[in-house]
């Protein structure tokens, strides 16, 4: 795992020094992704350069160092990730002739485009990668990223200069960057949480889509031809739906063991110490019994345990990893040592981001990286395999009152808002059987205010907008910008979807999934120089999960199916049918009492007034009615928080230093 960066100035006269001491500068920020190593490589006459910071993971000696060069002289590269099946791909190149110098799988990269071209390289990776490829015979730059987009990869023209970096703290690095912010990405953020790709939270700058690949020439100044996709979602979704699984339950739960325990072992390939995040659900406790399953020592596993009754896991991880045999670290974190994580938040994401579960993510990677260099997760269960209570309500929603006149739905959606939460957890209170389909007993008022806007949807891509977006009825929050952009998915592919549950889990997979769940895990993981590893995103996996039937990820009232009926062979099913409460943090309550007087002063009138940003009297409106406890709005206030701490960051820096990080000294 590492961090990289490099421009192309295409204007005439730059000096290789001065090339070389900017690429340095960049790379240096990003010193917590690759503490291990750096370089530097440039080409004056092109005013190319490249930098690296490296994570020493495959083959720890030099040999391994970046940039790269291959063997033919042709390619240079810089490179953020793991080709997880080099070893397949060194074997067949070995058996061409190609004789290789080291054991790292970045000279395996080399090699591949070089004897088979990019397209067909890609095509053949198993991997999470962002990297930049210089092809010095055709003076031009490439850049591509894996196909769920597990790494990341900024980009953008800057006047007559091209910028890329894994984070927007390298760019700012460069003497021509431009930080204007992007209204519409703002608009975007206050609604999800996150900046959706392409966008990025400045204006010039944009994000690489997963599974694709850009080219530009030094040439051609200023011109940024669209990404070329090598690997759709939307055709895998398809091709999946339209061609299912044909067999028996207990065939697709044994296509999907092996399936699985092969993505497992070859992510277990490192030459560093290694290890497991383990919170005790579904989709991490599947992971770390493959991996206990094909290891000779126990594996080592991680957990954070809170006291706020509701939040705590630990004791269910605790029972999984007894029973797996695991050699099991947990730690107990109290409200302070969760709160300090806060005021580093901005840094660590570098652009506004707002799901707070990142608070518990960052504090189990710093965890895991005091014994571990690499660490597996079990990210992306639900998306693939129907996780989310949302999916379930979303279509019992539909199903109740699609069939009902607007008019009719947009009355009761008027009622069910109007009606204070502490009124509806009262009345539902008894209800027991609305636990599995909305949460626990007393988020159930929550939920029904989330649902609620689904009422007033003309469309299905504007129902799942208002299940997504955190700010109801603001509209105009943003101020200059009317609506938040809904332009962060292809509505027409969506609508080729047949079924409004695979509809939501594609939106998520293309959006949530690589803009929220995967910026978090990699900038908190990153954070402390930990590399972690996704099993469940290899892009088998992701084939075969929509080639599933979707009663094999919904059935009985139960999400995830397949996946329990898996792991219910390596423990027992009283260990895995816990209830999980998710891996989240008691934000509401903290906004009430310990962080008030930090959101006080973020969210003071004058202060939101003079930036001019957003609407700052449906800010505070939002603001007192949370306080007063008649409505529980922390999720758009964390979004607006998020946003003020790190303008205030950004109005205020210089560039900050790699000291500063999360996680370094």
């Amino acid at each position: 795992m590492c961090g990289i960066a490099g421009f192309i100035d295409t204007r005439a006269g730059s000096r290789e020094e001065e090339l070389q001491a900017t690429a340095w500068a960049m790379a240096n920020t990003l010193r917590h992704r690759g503490p291990d190593d750096g370089g530097v490589w440039v080409d004056a006459a092109c005013g190319m350069a490249l930098g690296h910071r490296r994570l020493s993971i495959i083959d720890l000696s030099p040999l391994g160092h970046q940039p790269m060069v291959s063997a033919c002289g042709r390619y240079v590269v810089v490179y953020n990730g793991e080709i997880y099946n080099f070893q397949s791909l060194r074997s067949e190149l070995e058996s061409g002739g190609y004789v290789f110098r080291s054991t790292s799988d970045t000279e395996v990269m080399l090699a591949a485009i070089s004897a088979w071209g990019l397209a067909a390289a890609l095509e053949r990776f198993n991997g999470m990668f962002a990297f930049a490829v210089w092809d010095r015979q055709e003076r031009c730059l490439h850049l591509a990223r894996d196909r769920a987009g597990e790494k990341p990869l900024y980009y953008g023209w800057i006047g007559p200069v091209f910028l890329f970096a894994s984070e927007l703290k390298a760019l700012r690095a460069h003497p021509c960057f431009d930080s204007e912010i992007d209204r519409d990405a703002v608009s975007s953020y206050v609604g999800t949480g996150f900046v959706p790709a392409p966008l990025s939270i400045y204006t010039k700058i944009r994000k690489l889509l997963p599974a694709s690949c850009l080219t530009v020439k030094p040439s051609l100044a200023g011109a940024t031809p669209a990404p070329v996709p090598y690997w759709s979602m939307i055709e895998v979704a398809k091709s999946g739906l339209e061609a299912p699984f044909r067999g028996s339950d207990r065939e697709a739960i044994d296509a999907l063991e092996a399936l699985l325990r092969e993505a497992v072992r070859l992510r277990m390939i490192a030459d560093v110490p290694l290890g497991a995040f383990l919170s005790g659900g579904i989709d991490s406790s599947t992971i770390v019994a493959l991996m206990q399953a094909q290891a000779s020592r126990p594996v080592k596993t991680f957990t954070i345990g809170f006291s706020e009754a509701g939040y705590n896991e630990a004791d269910h991880a605790r029972s999984v990893a007894r029973h797996l045999g695991t050699e099991h670290t947990e730690l107990y974190v109290g409200p302070k040592q969760a709160m300090d994580v806060i005021p580093r938040l901005p840094l660590l994401y570098d652009e506004p981001f707002a799901d707070s579960s990142q608070i518990p993510t960052f504090l189990v990677s710093e965890l895991a990286r005091r014994r571990v260099t690499v660490s597996l997760s079990g990210d992306a269960g639900d998306e693939l395999f129907g996780g989310y209570n949302l999916y379930r309500a979303g279509r019992a929603l539909q199903t109740a009152f699609g069939w009902m006149p607007l008019c009719a739905r947009r009355l009761i959606g008027k009622a069910l808002l109007a009606t204070p939460l502490s009124a509806l957890n009262f009345w539902l209170a008894p209800f027991r059987r609305l636990q599995g389909r909305f949460g626990r007993v007393g988020s159930i008022g929550d939920r029904l205010h989330k649902l609620a806007p689904v009422l007033f949807a003309e469309r299905s891509e504007a129902m799942y907008l208002a299940l997504m977006f955190q700010w109801k009825g603001q509209q105009r929050l943003v101020a200059g910008n009317p609506a938040p952009s809904s332009a962060m998915v292809n509505w027409e592919h969506y609508q080729e979807l047949p079924d409004v549950t695979h509809r939501m889990m594609y939106v998520d997979t293309m959006t949530y999934l690589p803009d929220d769940i995967l910026v978090k895990v990699d900038r908190a993981a990153m954070g402390v120089s930990l590399e972690s590893r996704i099993p469940l995103l290899d892009h088998r996996a992701i084939e075969f999960a929509w080639r599933l039937p979707l009663r094999m990820k919904l059935r009985h009232g139960r999400t995830k199916w397949i996946l329990r009926q898996l792991l219910y062979r390596y423990i027992p099913r009283v260990l895995a049918d816990q209830p999980k409460s998710g891996f989240a943090v008691p934000i509401s309550a903290w906004l009430r009492g310990p962080l008030r007087e930090w959101a006080e002063d973020l969210l003071a009138a004058d202060r939101l007034r003079q930036e001019g940003y957003f609407d700052w009297q449906a800010v505070r409106k939002t603001w007192t009615e949370h306080l007063s406890g008649r409505r529980n709005w922390k999720q758009p206030l964390w979004s607006t928080l998020m946003f003020e701490a790190w303008l205030r960051l950004q109005s205020g820096r210089c560039l900050q230093p790699t000291s500063g990080l999360p996680g370094k000294g």
